[in-house]
């Protein structure tokens, strides 16, 4: 059983992730920006931290991570200007990966997106570009680092029902049920066999342990 660390504990993946979690034996801790979501993250048996990671420094992060096993990033900025998704999305994700290694956790699980490459696509004036332009620069980061590394990226999140099953590299959006992306969360926590692995996926037939394993 690991002790688990999760950015971003109050966002809809993170709360359907908690419990999964939980209900293996791992002791789970959900860092959260706002004491009022604290309930709502107790209730799943997760341990509910306050902290801003968009003001956190590299000690900060690193105490914060401290005794820990595993660190999960499924934080964003959620929308919103450009400057607090770099903010977020990029530079704090980053500071996470460096506190991370300097912790001692060095199994890291990334939460990207489907589209999150170089060669994305996103015009340079598009909204979604910020996004775009600061999920690949946290994810090669992450693929640069030392530590033991997965990017999970799911194709758009849906809030149907979980089916347990997904399909690797979809040729179309992927939409893919939230439940089903923590699963995989969980899932690859469990399996070595995912480390150093961009897993690309989105709903489909085969059973999510089956479909991730190296």
């Amino acid at each position: 059983m690991a002790r688990i660390l999760i950015f971003g504990g109050h966002g809809k993946v993170a709360l359907l992730l908690e419990p999964l979690l939980v209900a293996q034996g791992h002791t789970v801790t959900a860092v959260i920006r706002d004491s009022a979501q604290e309930a709502e993250v107790a209730a799943t048996g997760a341990q509910p931290v306050v902290a801003d990671v968009e003001i956190l420094d590299l000690d900060q992060l690193t105490n914060l991570i401290a005794g820990n096993d595993v660190v999960v990033w499924s934080a964003g900025a959620g929308g919103g200007s450009p400057s607090r998704t770099y903010a977020v999305d990029r530079d704090a994700a980053v500071r996470s990966m460096d506190a991370a290694a300097a912790a001692g956790a060095l199994r890291y699980v990334m939460v990207s997106w489907i589209g999150s490459r170089a060669d994305h696509g996103v015009a340079a004036d598009a909204s979604f570009f910020p996004y775009a332009d600061a999920k690949w620069a946290a994810d090669a980061h992450l693929a640069g680092s030392a530590l033991d590394w997965t990017i999970l990226a799911p194709g758009t999140l849906t809030l149907d029902p979980p089916t347990g099953r997904i399909a690797l590299d979809p040729a179309d959006d992927g939409a893919v049920p939230r439940a089903d992306v923590a699963a995989v969360v969980a899932a690859t926590i469990a399996d070595d066999s995912t480390i150093g692995r961009t897993i690309r996926f989105g709903g489909g037939d085969e059973p999510i342990g089956h479909a991730i394993a190296g």
